[in-house]
């Protein structure tokens, strides 16, 4: 195994510093080399140091200056890593990604040819849609620092500070060559004919297209927004590349329970059905109840159960996630389950058997009692 000898002289360089930031964006690099040469055991450990380690190192004596609120001293912005589960996104997102990330890479061959646009990328969609991910992603194929704002602490009481509060970050993030997100853009950014908002509100929203105006093409600034219909249009117009970031398709769906579930491990052949059940799940929901079984498997020392995860599925709503069980399904509960079941498109009586942990010829007995029952 290689590693890259100048990301280890820098990590030592940024340990002997106390610069906490450093040494994280170095150790980064190395567990990713380590996972190219296939050590992930290695890499997961070494991300695992960084994550505990931190704290310790900013109590030694460096504290990383960011902006901070005038009145109430926080930070207008707090540093995140960069993401380490994979990004799972349908075809036509995925095209989009690459192409934000391939022009940003090259935005001096662009500009010097006089194609180049603002590296803005608005991201719209429901919670729970990977949004904060894919921003995080973006920073890591850069291999750029990754900011948030605080909305907290950028939207003061008194309303003059709010407008100051952006103005500072638009000034800071372009000094540190880093990614911005702006998550919750439409908190700062609503529509100016809105009549139900203040004069000093639309004021703000001037501020944010004139420091997004001040930017020059290197700059990387992500939005996001649960509301894209309350968004100003000329926000909309500041950001050349937009992706609208959905409940994932059925492929993207499939993907994501064999990777959360079975950590792409799928003996039993029911990331496809898992995946026709759940359409109406986020990646973020999808996460949510594989991760919850696993603990219970791992807690009660037995096999994962298929059966709660589906009935947590089938129980789910948008906006509230059921979770599953801890204990086994009871059998009045799998013959109601194997009913619910029974009424999704393209679902056999074999998948069915396989998701609630019964044979097949239990299933049919629960649907032709269920058919008797209905015609006698």
């Amino acid at each position: 195994m290689t590693v890259d000898s100048r990301n280890v002289i820098e990590l030592a360089d940024a340990a002997l510093a106390a610069d906490y930031t450093r040494v994280r964006r170095a150790a980064n690099q190395i567990a990713r080399g380590l996972s190219a040469a296939g050590e992930d055991a290695a890499a997961r450990e070494l991300r695992s140091v960084v994550r505990r380690r931190g704290v310790p190192l900013r109590a030694s004596g460096y504290m990383e200056t960011v902006p901070v609120d005038a009145k109430s001293r926080l930070p207008l912005l707090e540093e995140k890593p960069w993401a380490e589960e994979p990004l799972f996104l349908n075809e036509e997102a995925n095209q989009a990604f690459d192409d934000f990330v391939r022009a940003a890479r090259h935005i001096d061959e662009l500009s010097a040819r006089g194609l180049a646009s603002r590296l803005g990328l608005l991201l719209f969609g429901p919670p729970g849609t990977g949004k904060t991910l894919m921003a995080a992603h973006v920073a890591a194929q850069l291999s750029r620092p990754f900011y948030v704002a605080r909305l907290d602490a950028v939207i003061s009481s008194l309303l003059g500070d709010t407008a100051k509060n952006v103005r500072t970050i638009f000034d800071f993030v372009p000094s540190r060559n880093a990614v911005l997100l702006l998550d919750e853009m439409d908190a700062v950014a609503k529509l100016r004919d809105d009549r139900h908002e203040l004069g000093e509100l639309k004021r703000v929203v001037n501020t944010v297209i004139q420091g997004l105006d001040s930017l020059d093409h290197h700059t990387v600034v992500i939005a996001a927004t649960n509301h894209p219909h309350l968004l100003d249009p000329a926000i909309w117009r500041r950001f050349p590349y937009k992706i609208d970031l959905g409940n994932p398709d059925a492929g993207v769906r499939e993907n994501l329970w064999r990777y959360f579930l079975f950590e792409d491990h799928d003996e039993h052949n029911v990331s496809e059905p898992l995946a026709a059940v759940s359409p109406h799940l986020s990646g973020a929901d999808i996460e949510a109840i594989s991760l919850t079984a696993r603990r219970h498997a791992v807690l009660d020392s037995r096999p994962l159960d298929l059966a709660s995860v589906a009935f947590a599925v089938v129980e789910s709503r948008a906006g509230k996630t059921a979770l599953p069980q801890s204990g086994e399904l009871s059998a009045a509960r799998k013959r109601t389950l194997a009913l619910q079941l029974n009424t999704q498109d393209h679902l056999s009586g074999a998948n069915i058997s396989r998701l609630i942990g019964v044979t097949r010829q239990t299933v049919y007995g629960y649907l032709k009692q269920d058919e008797e029952v209905r015609h006698g």
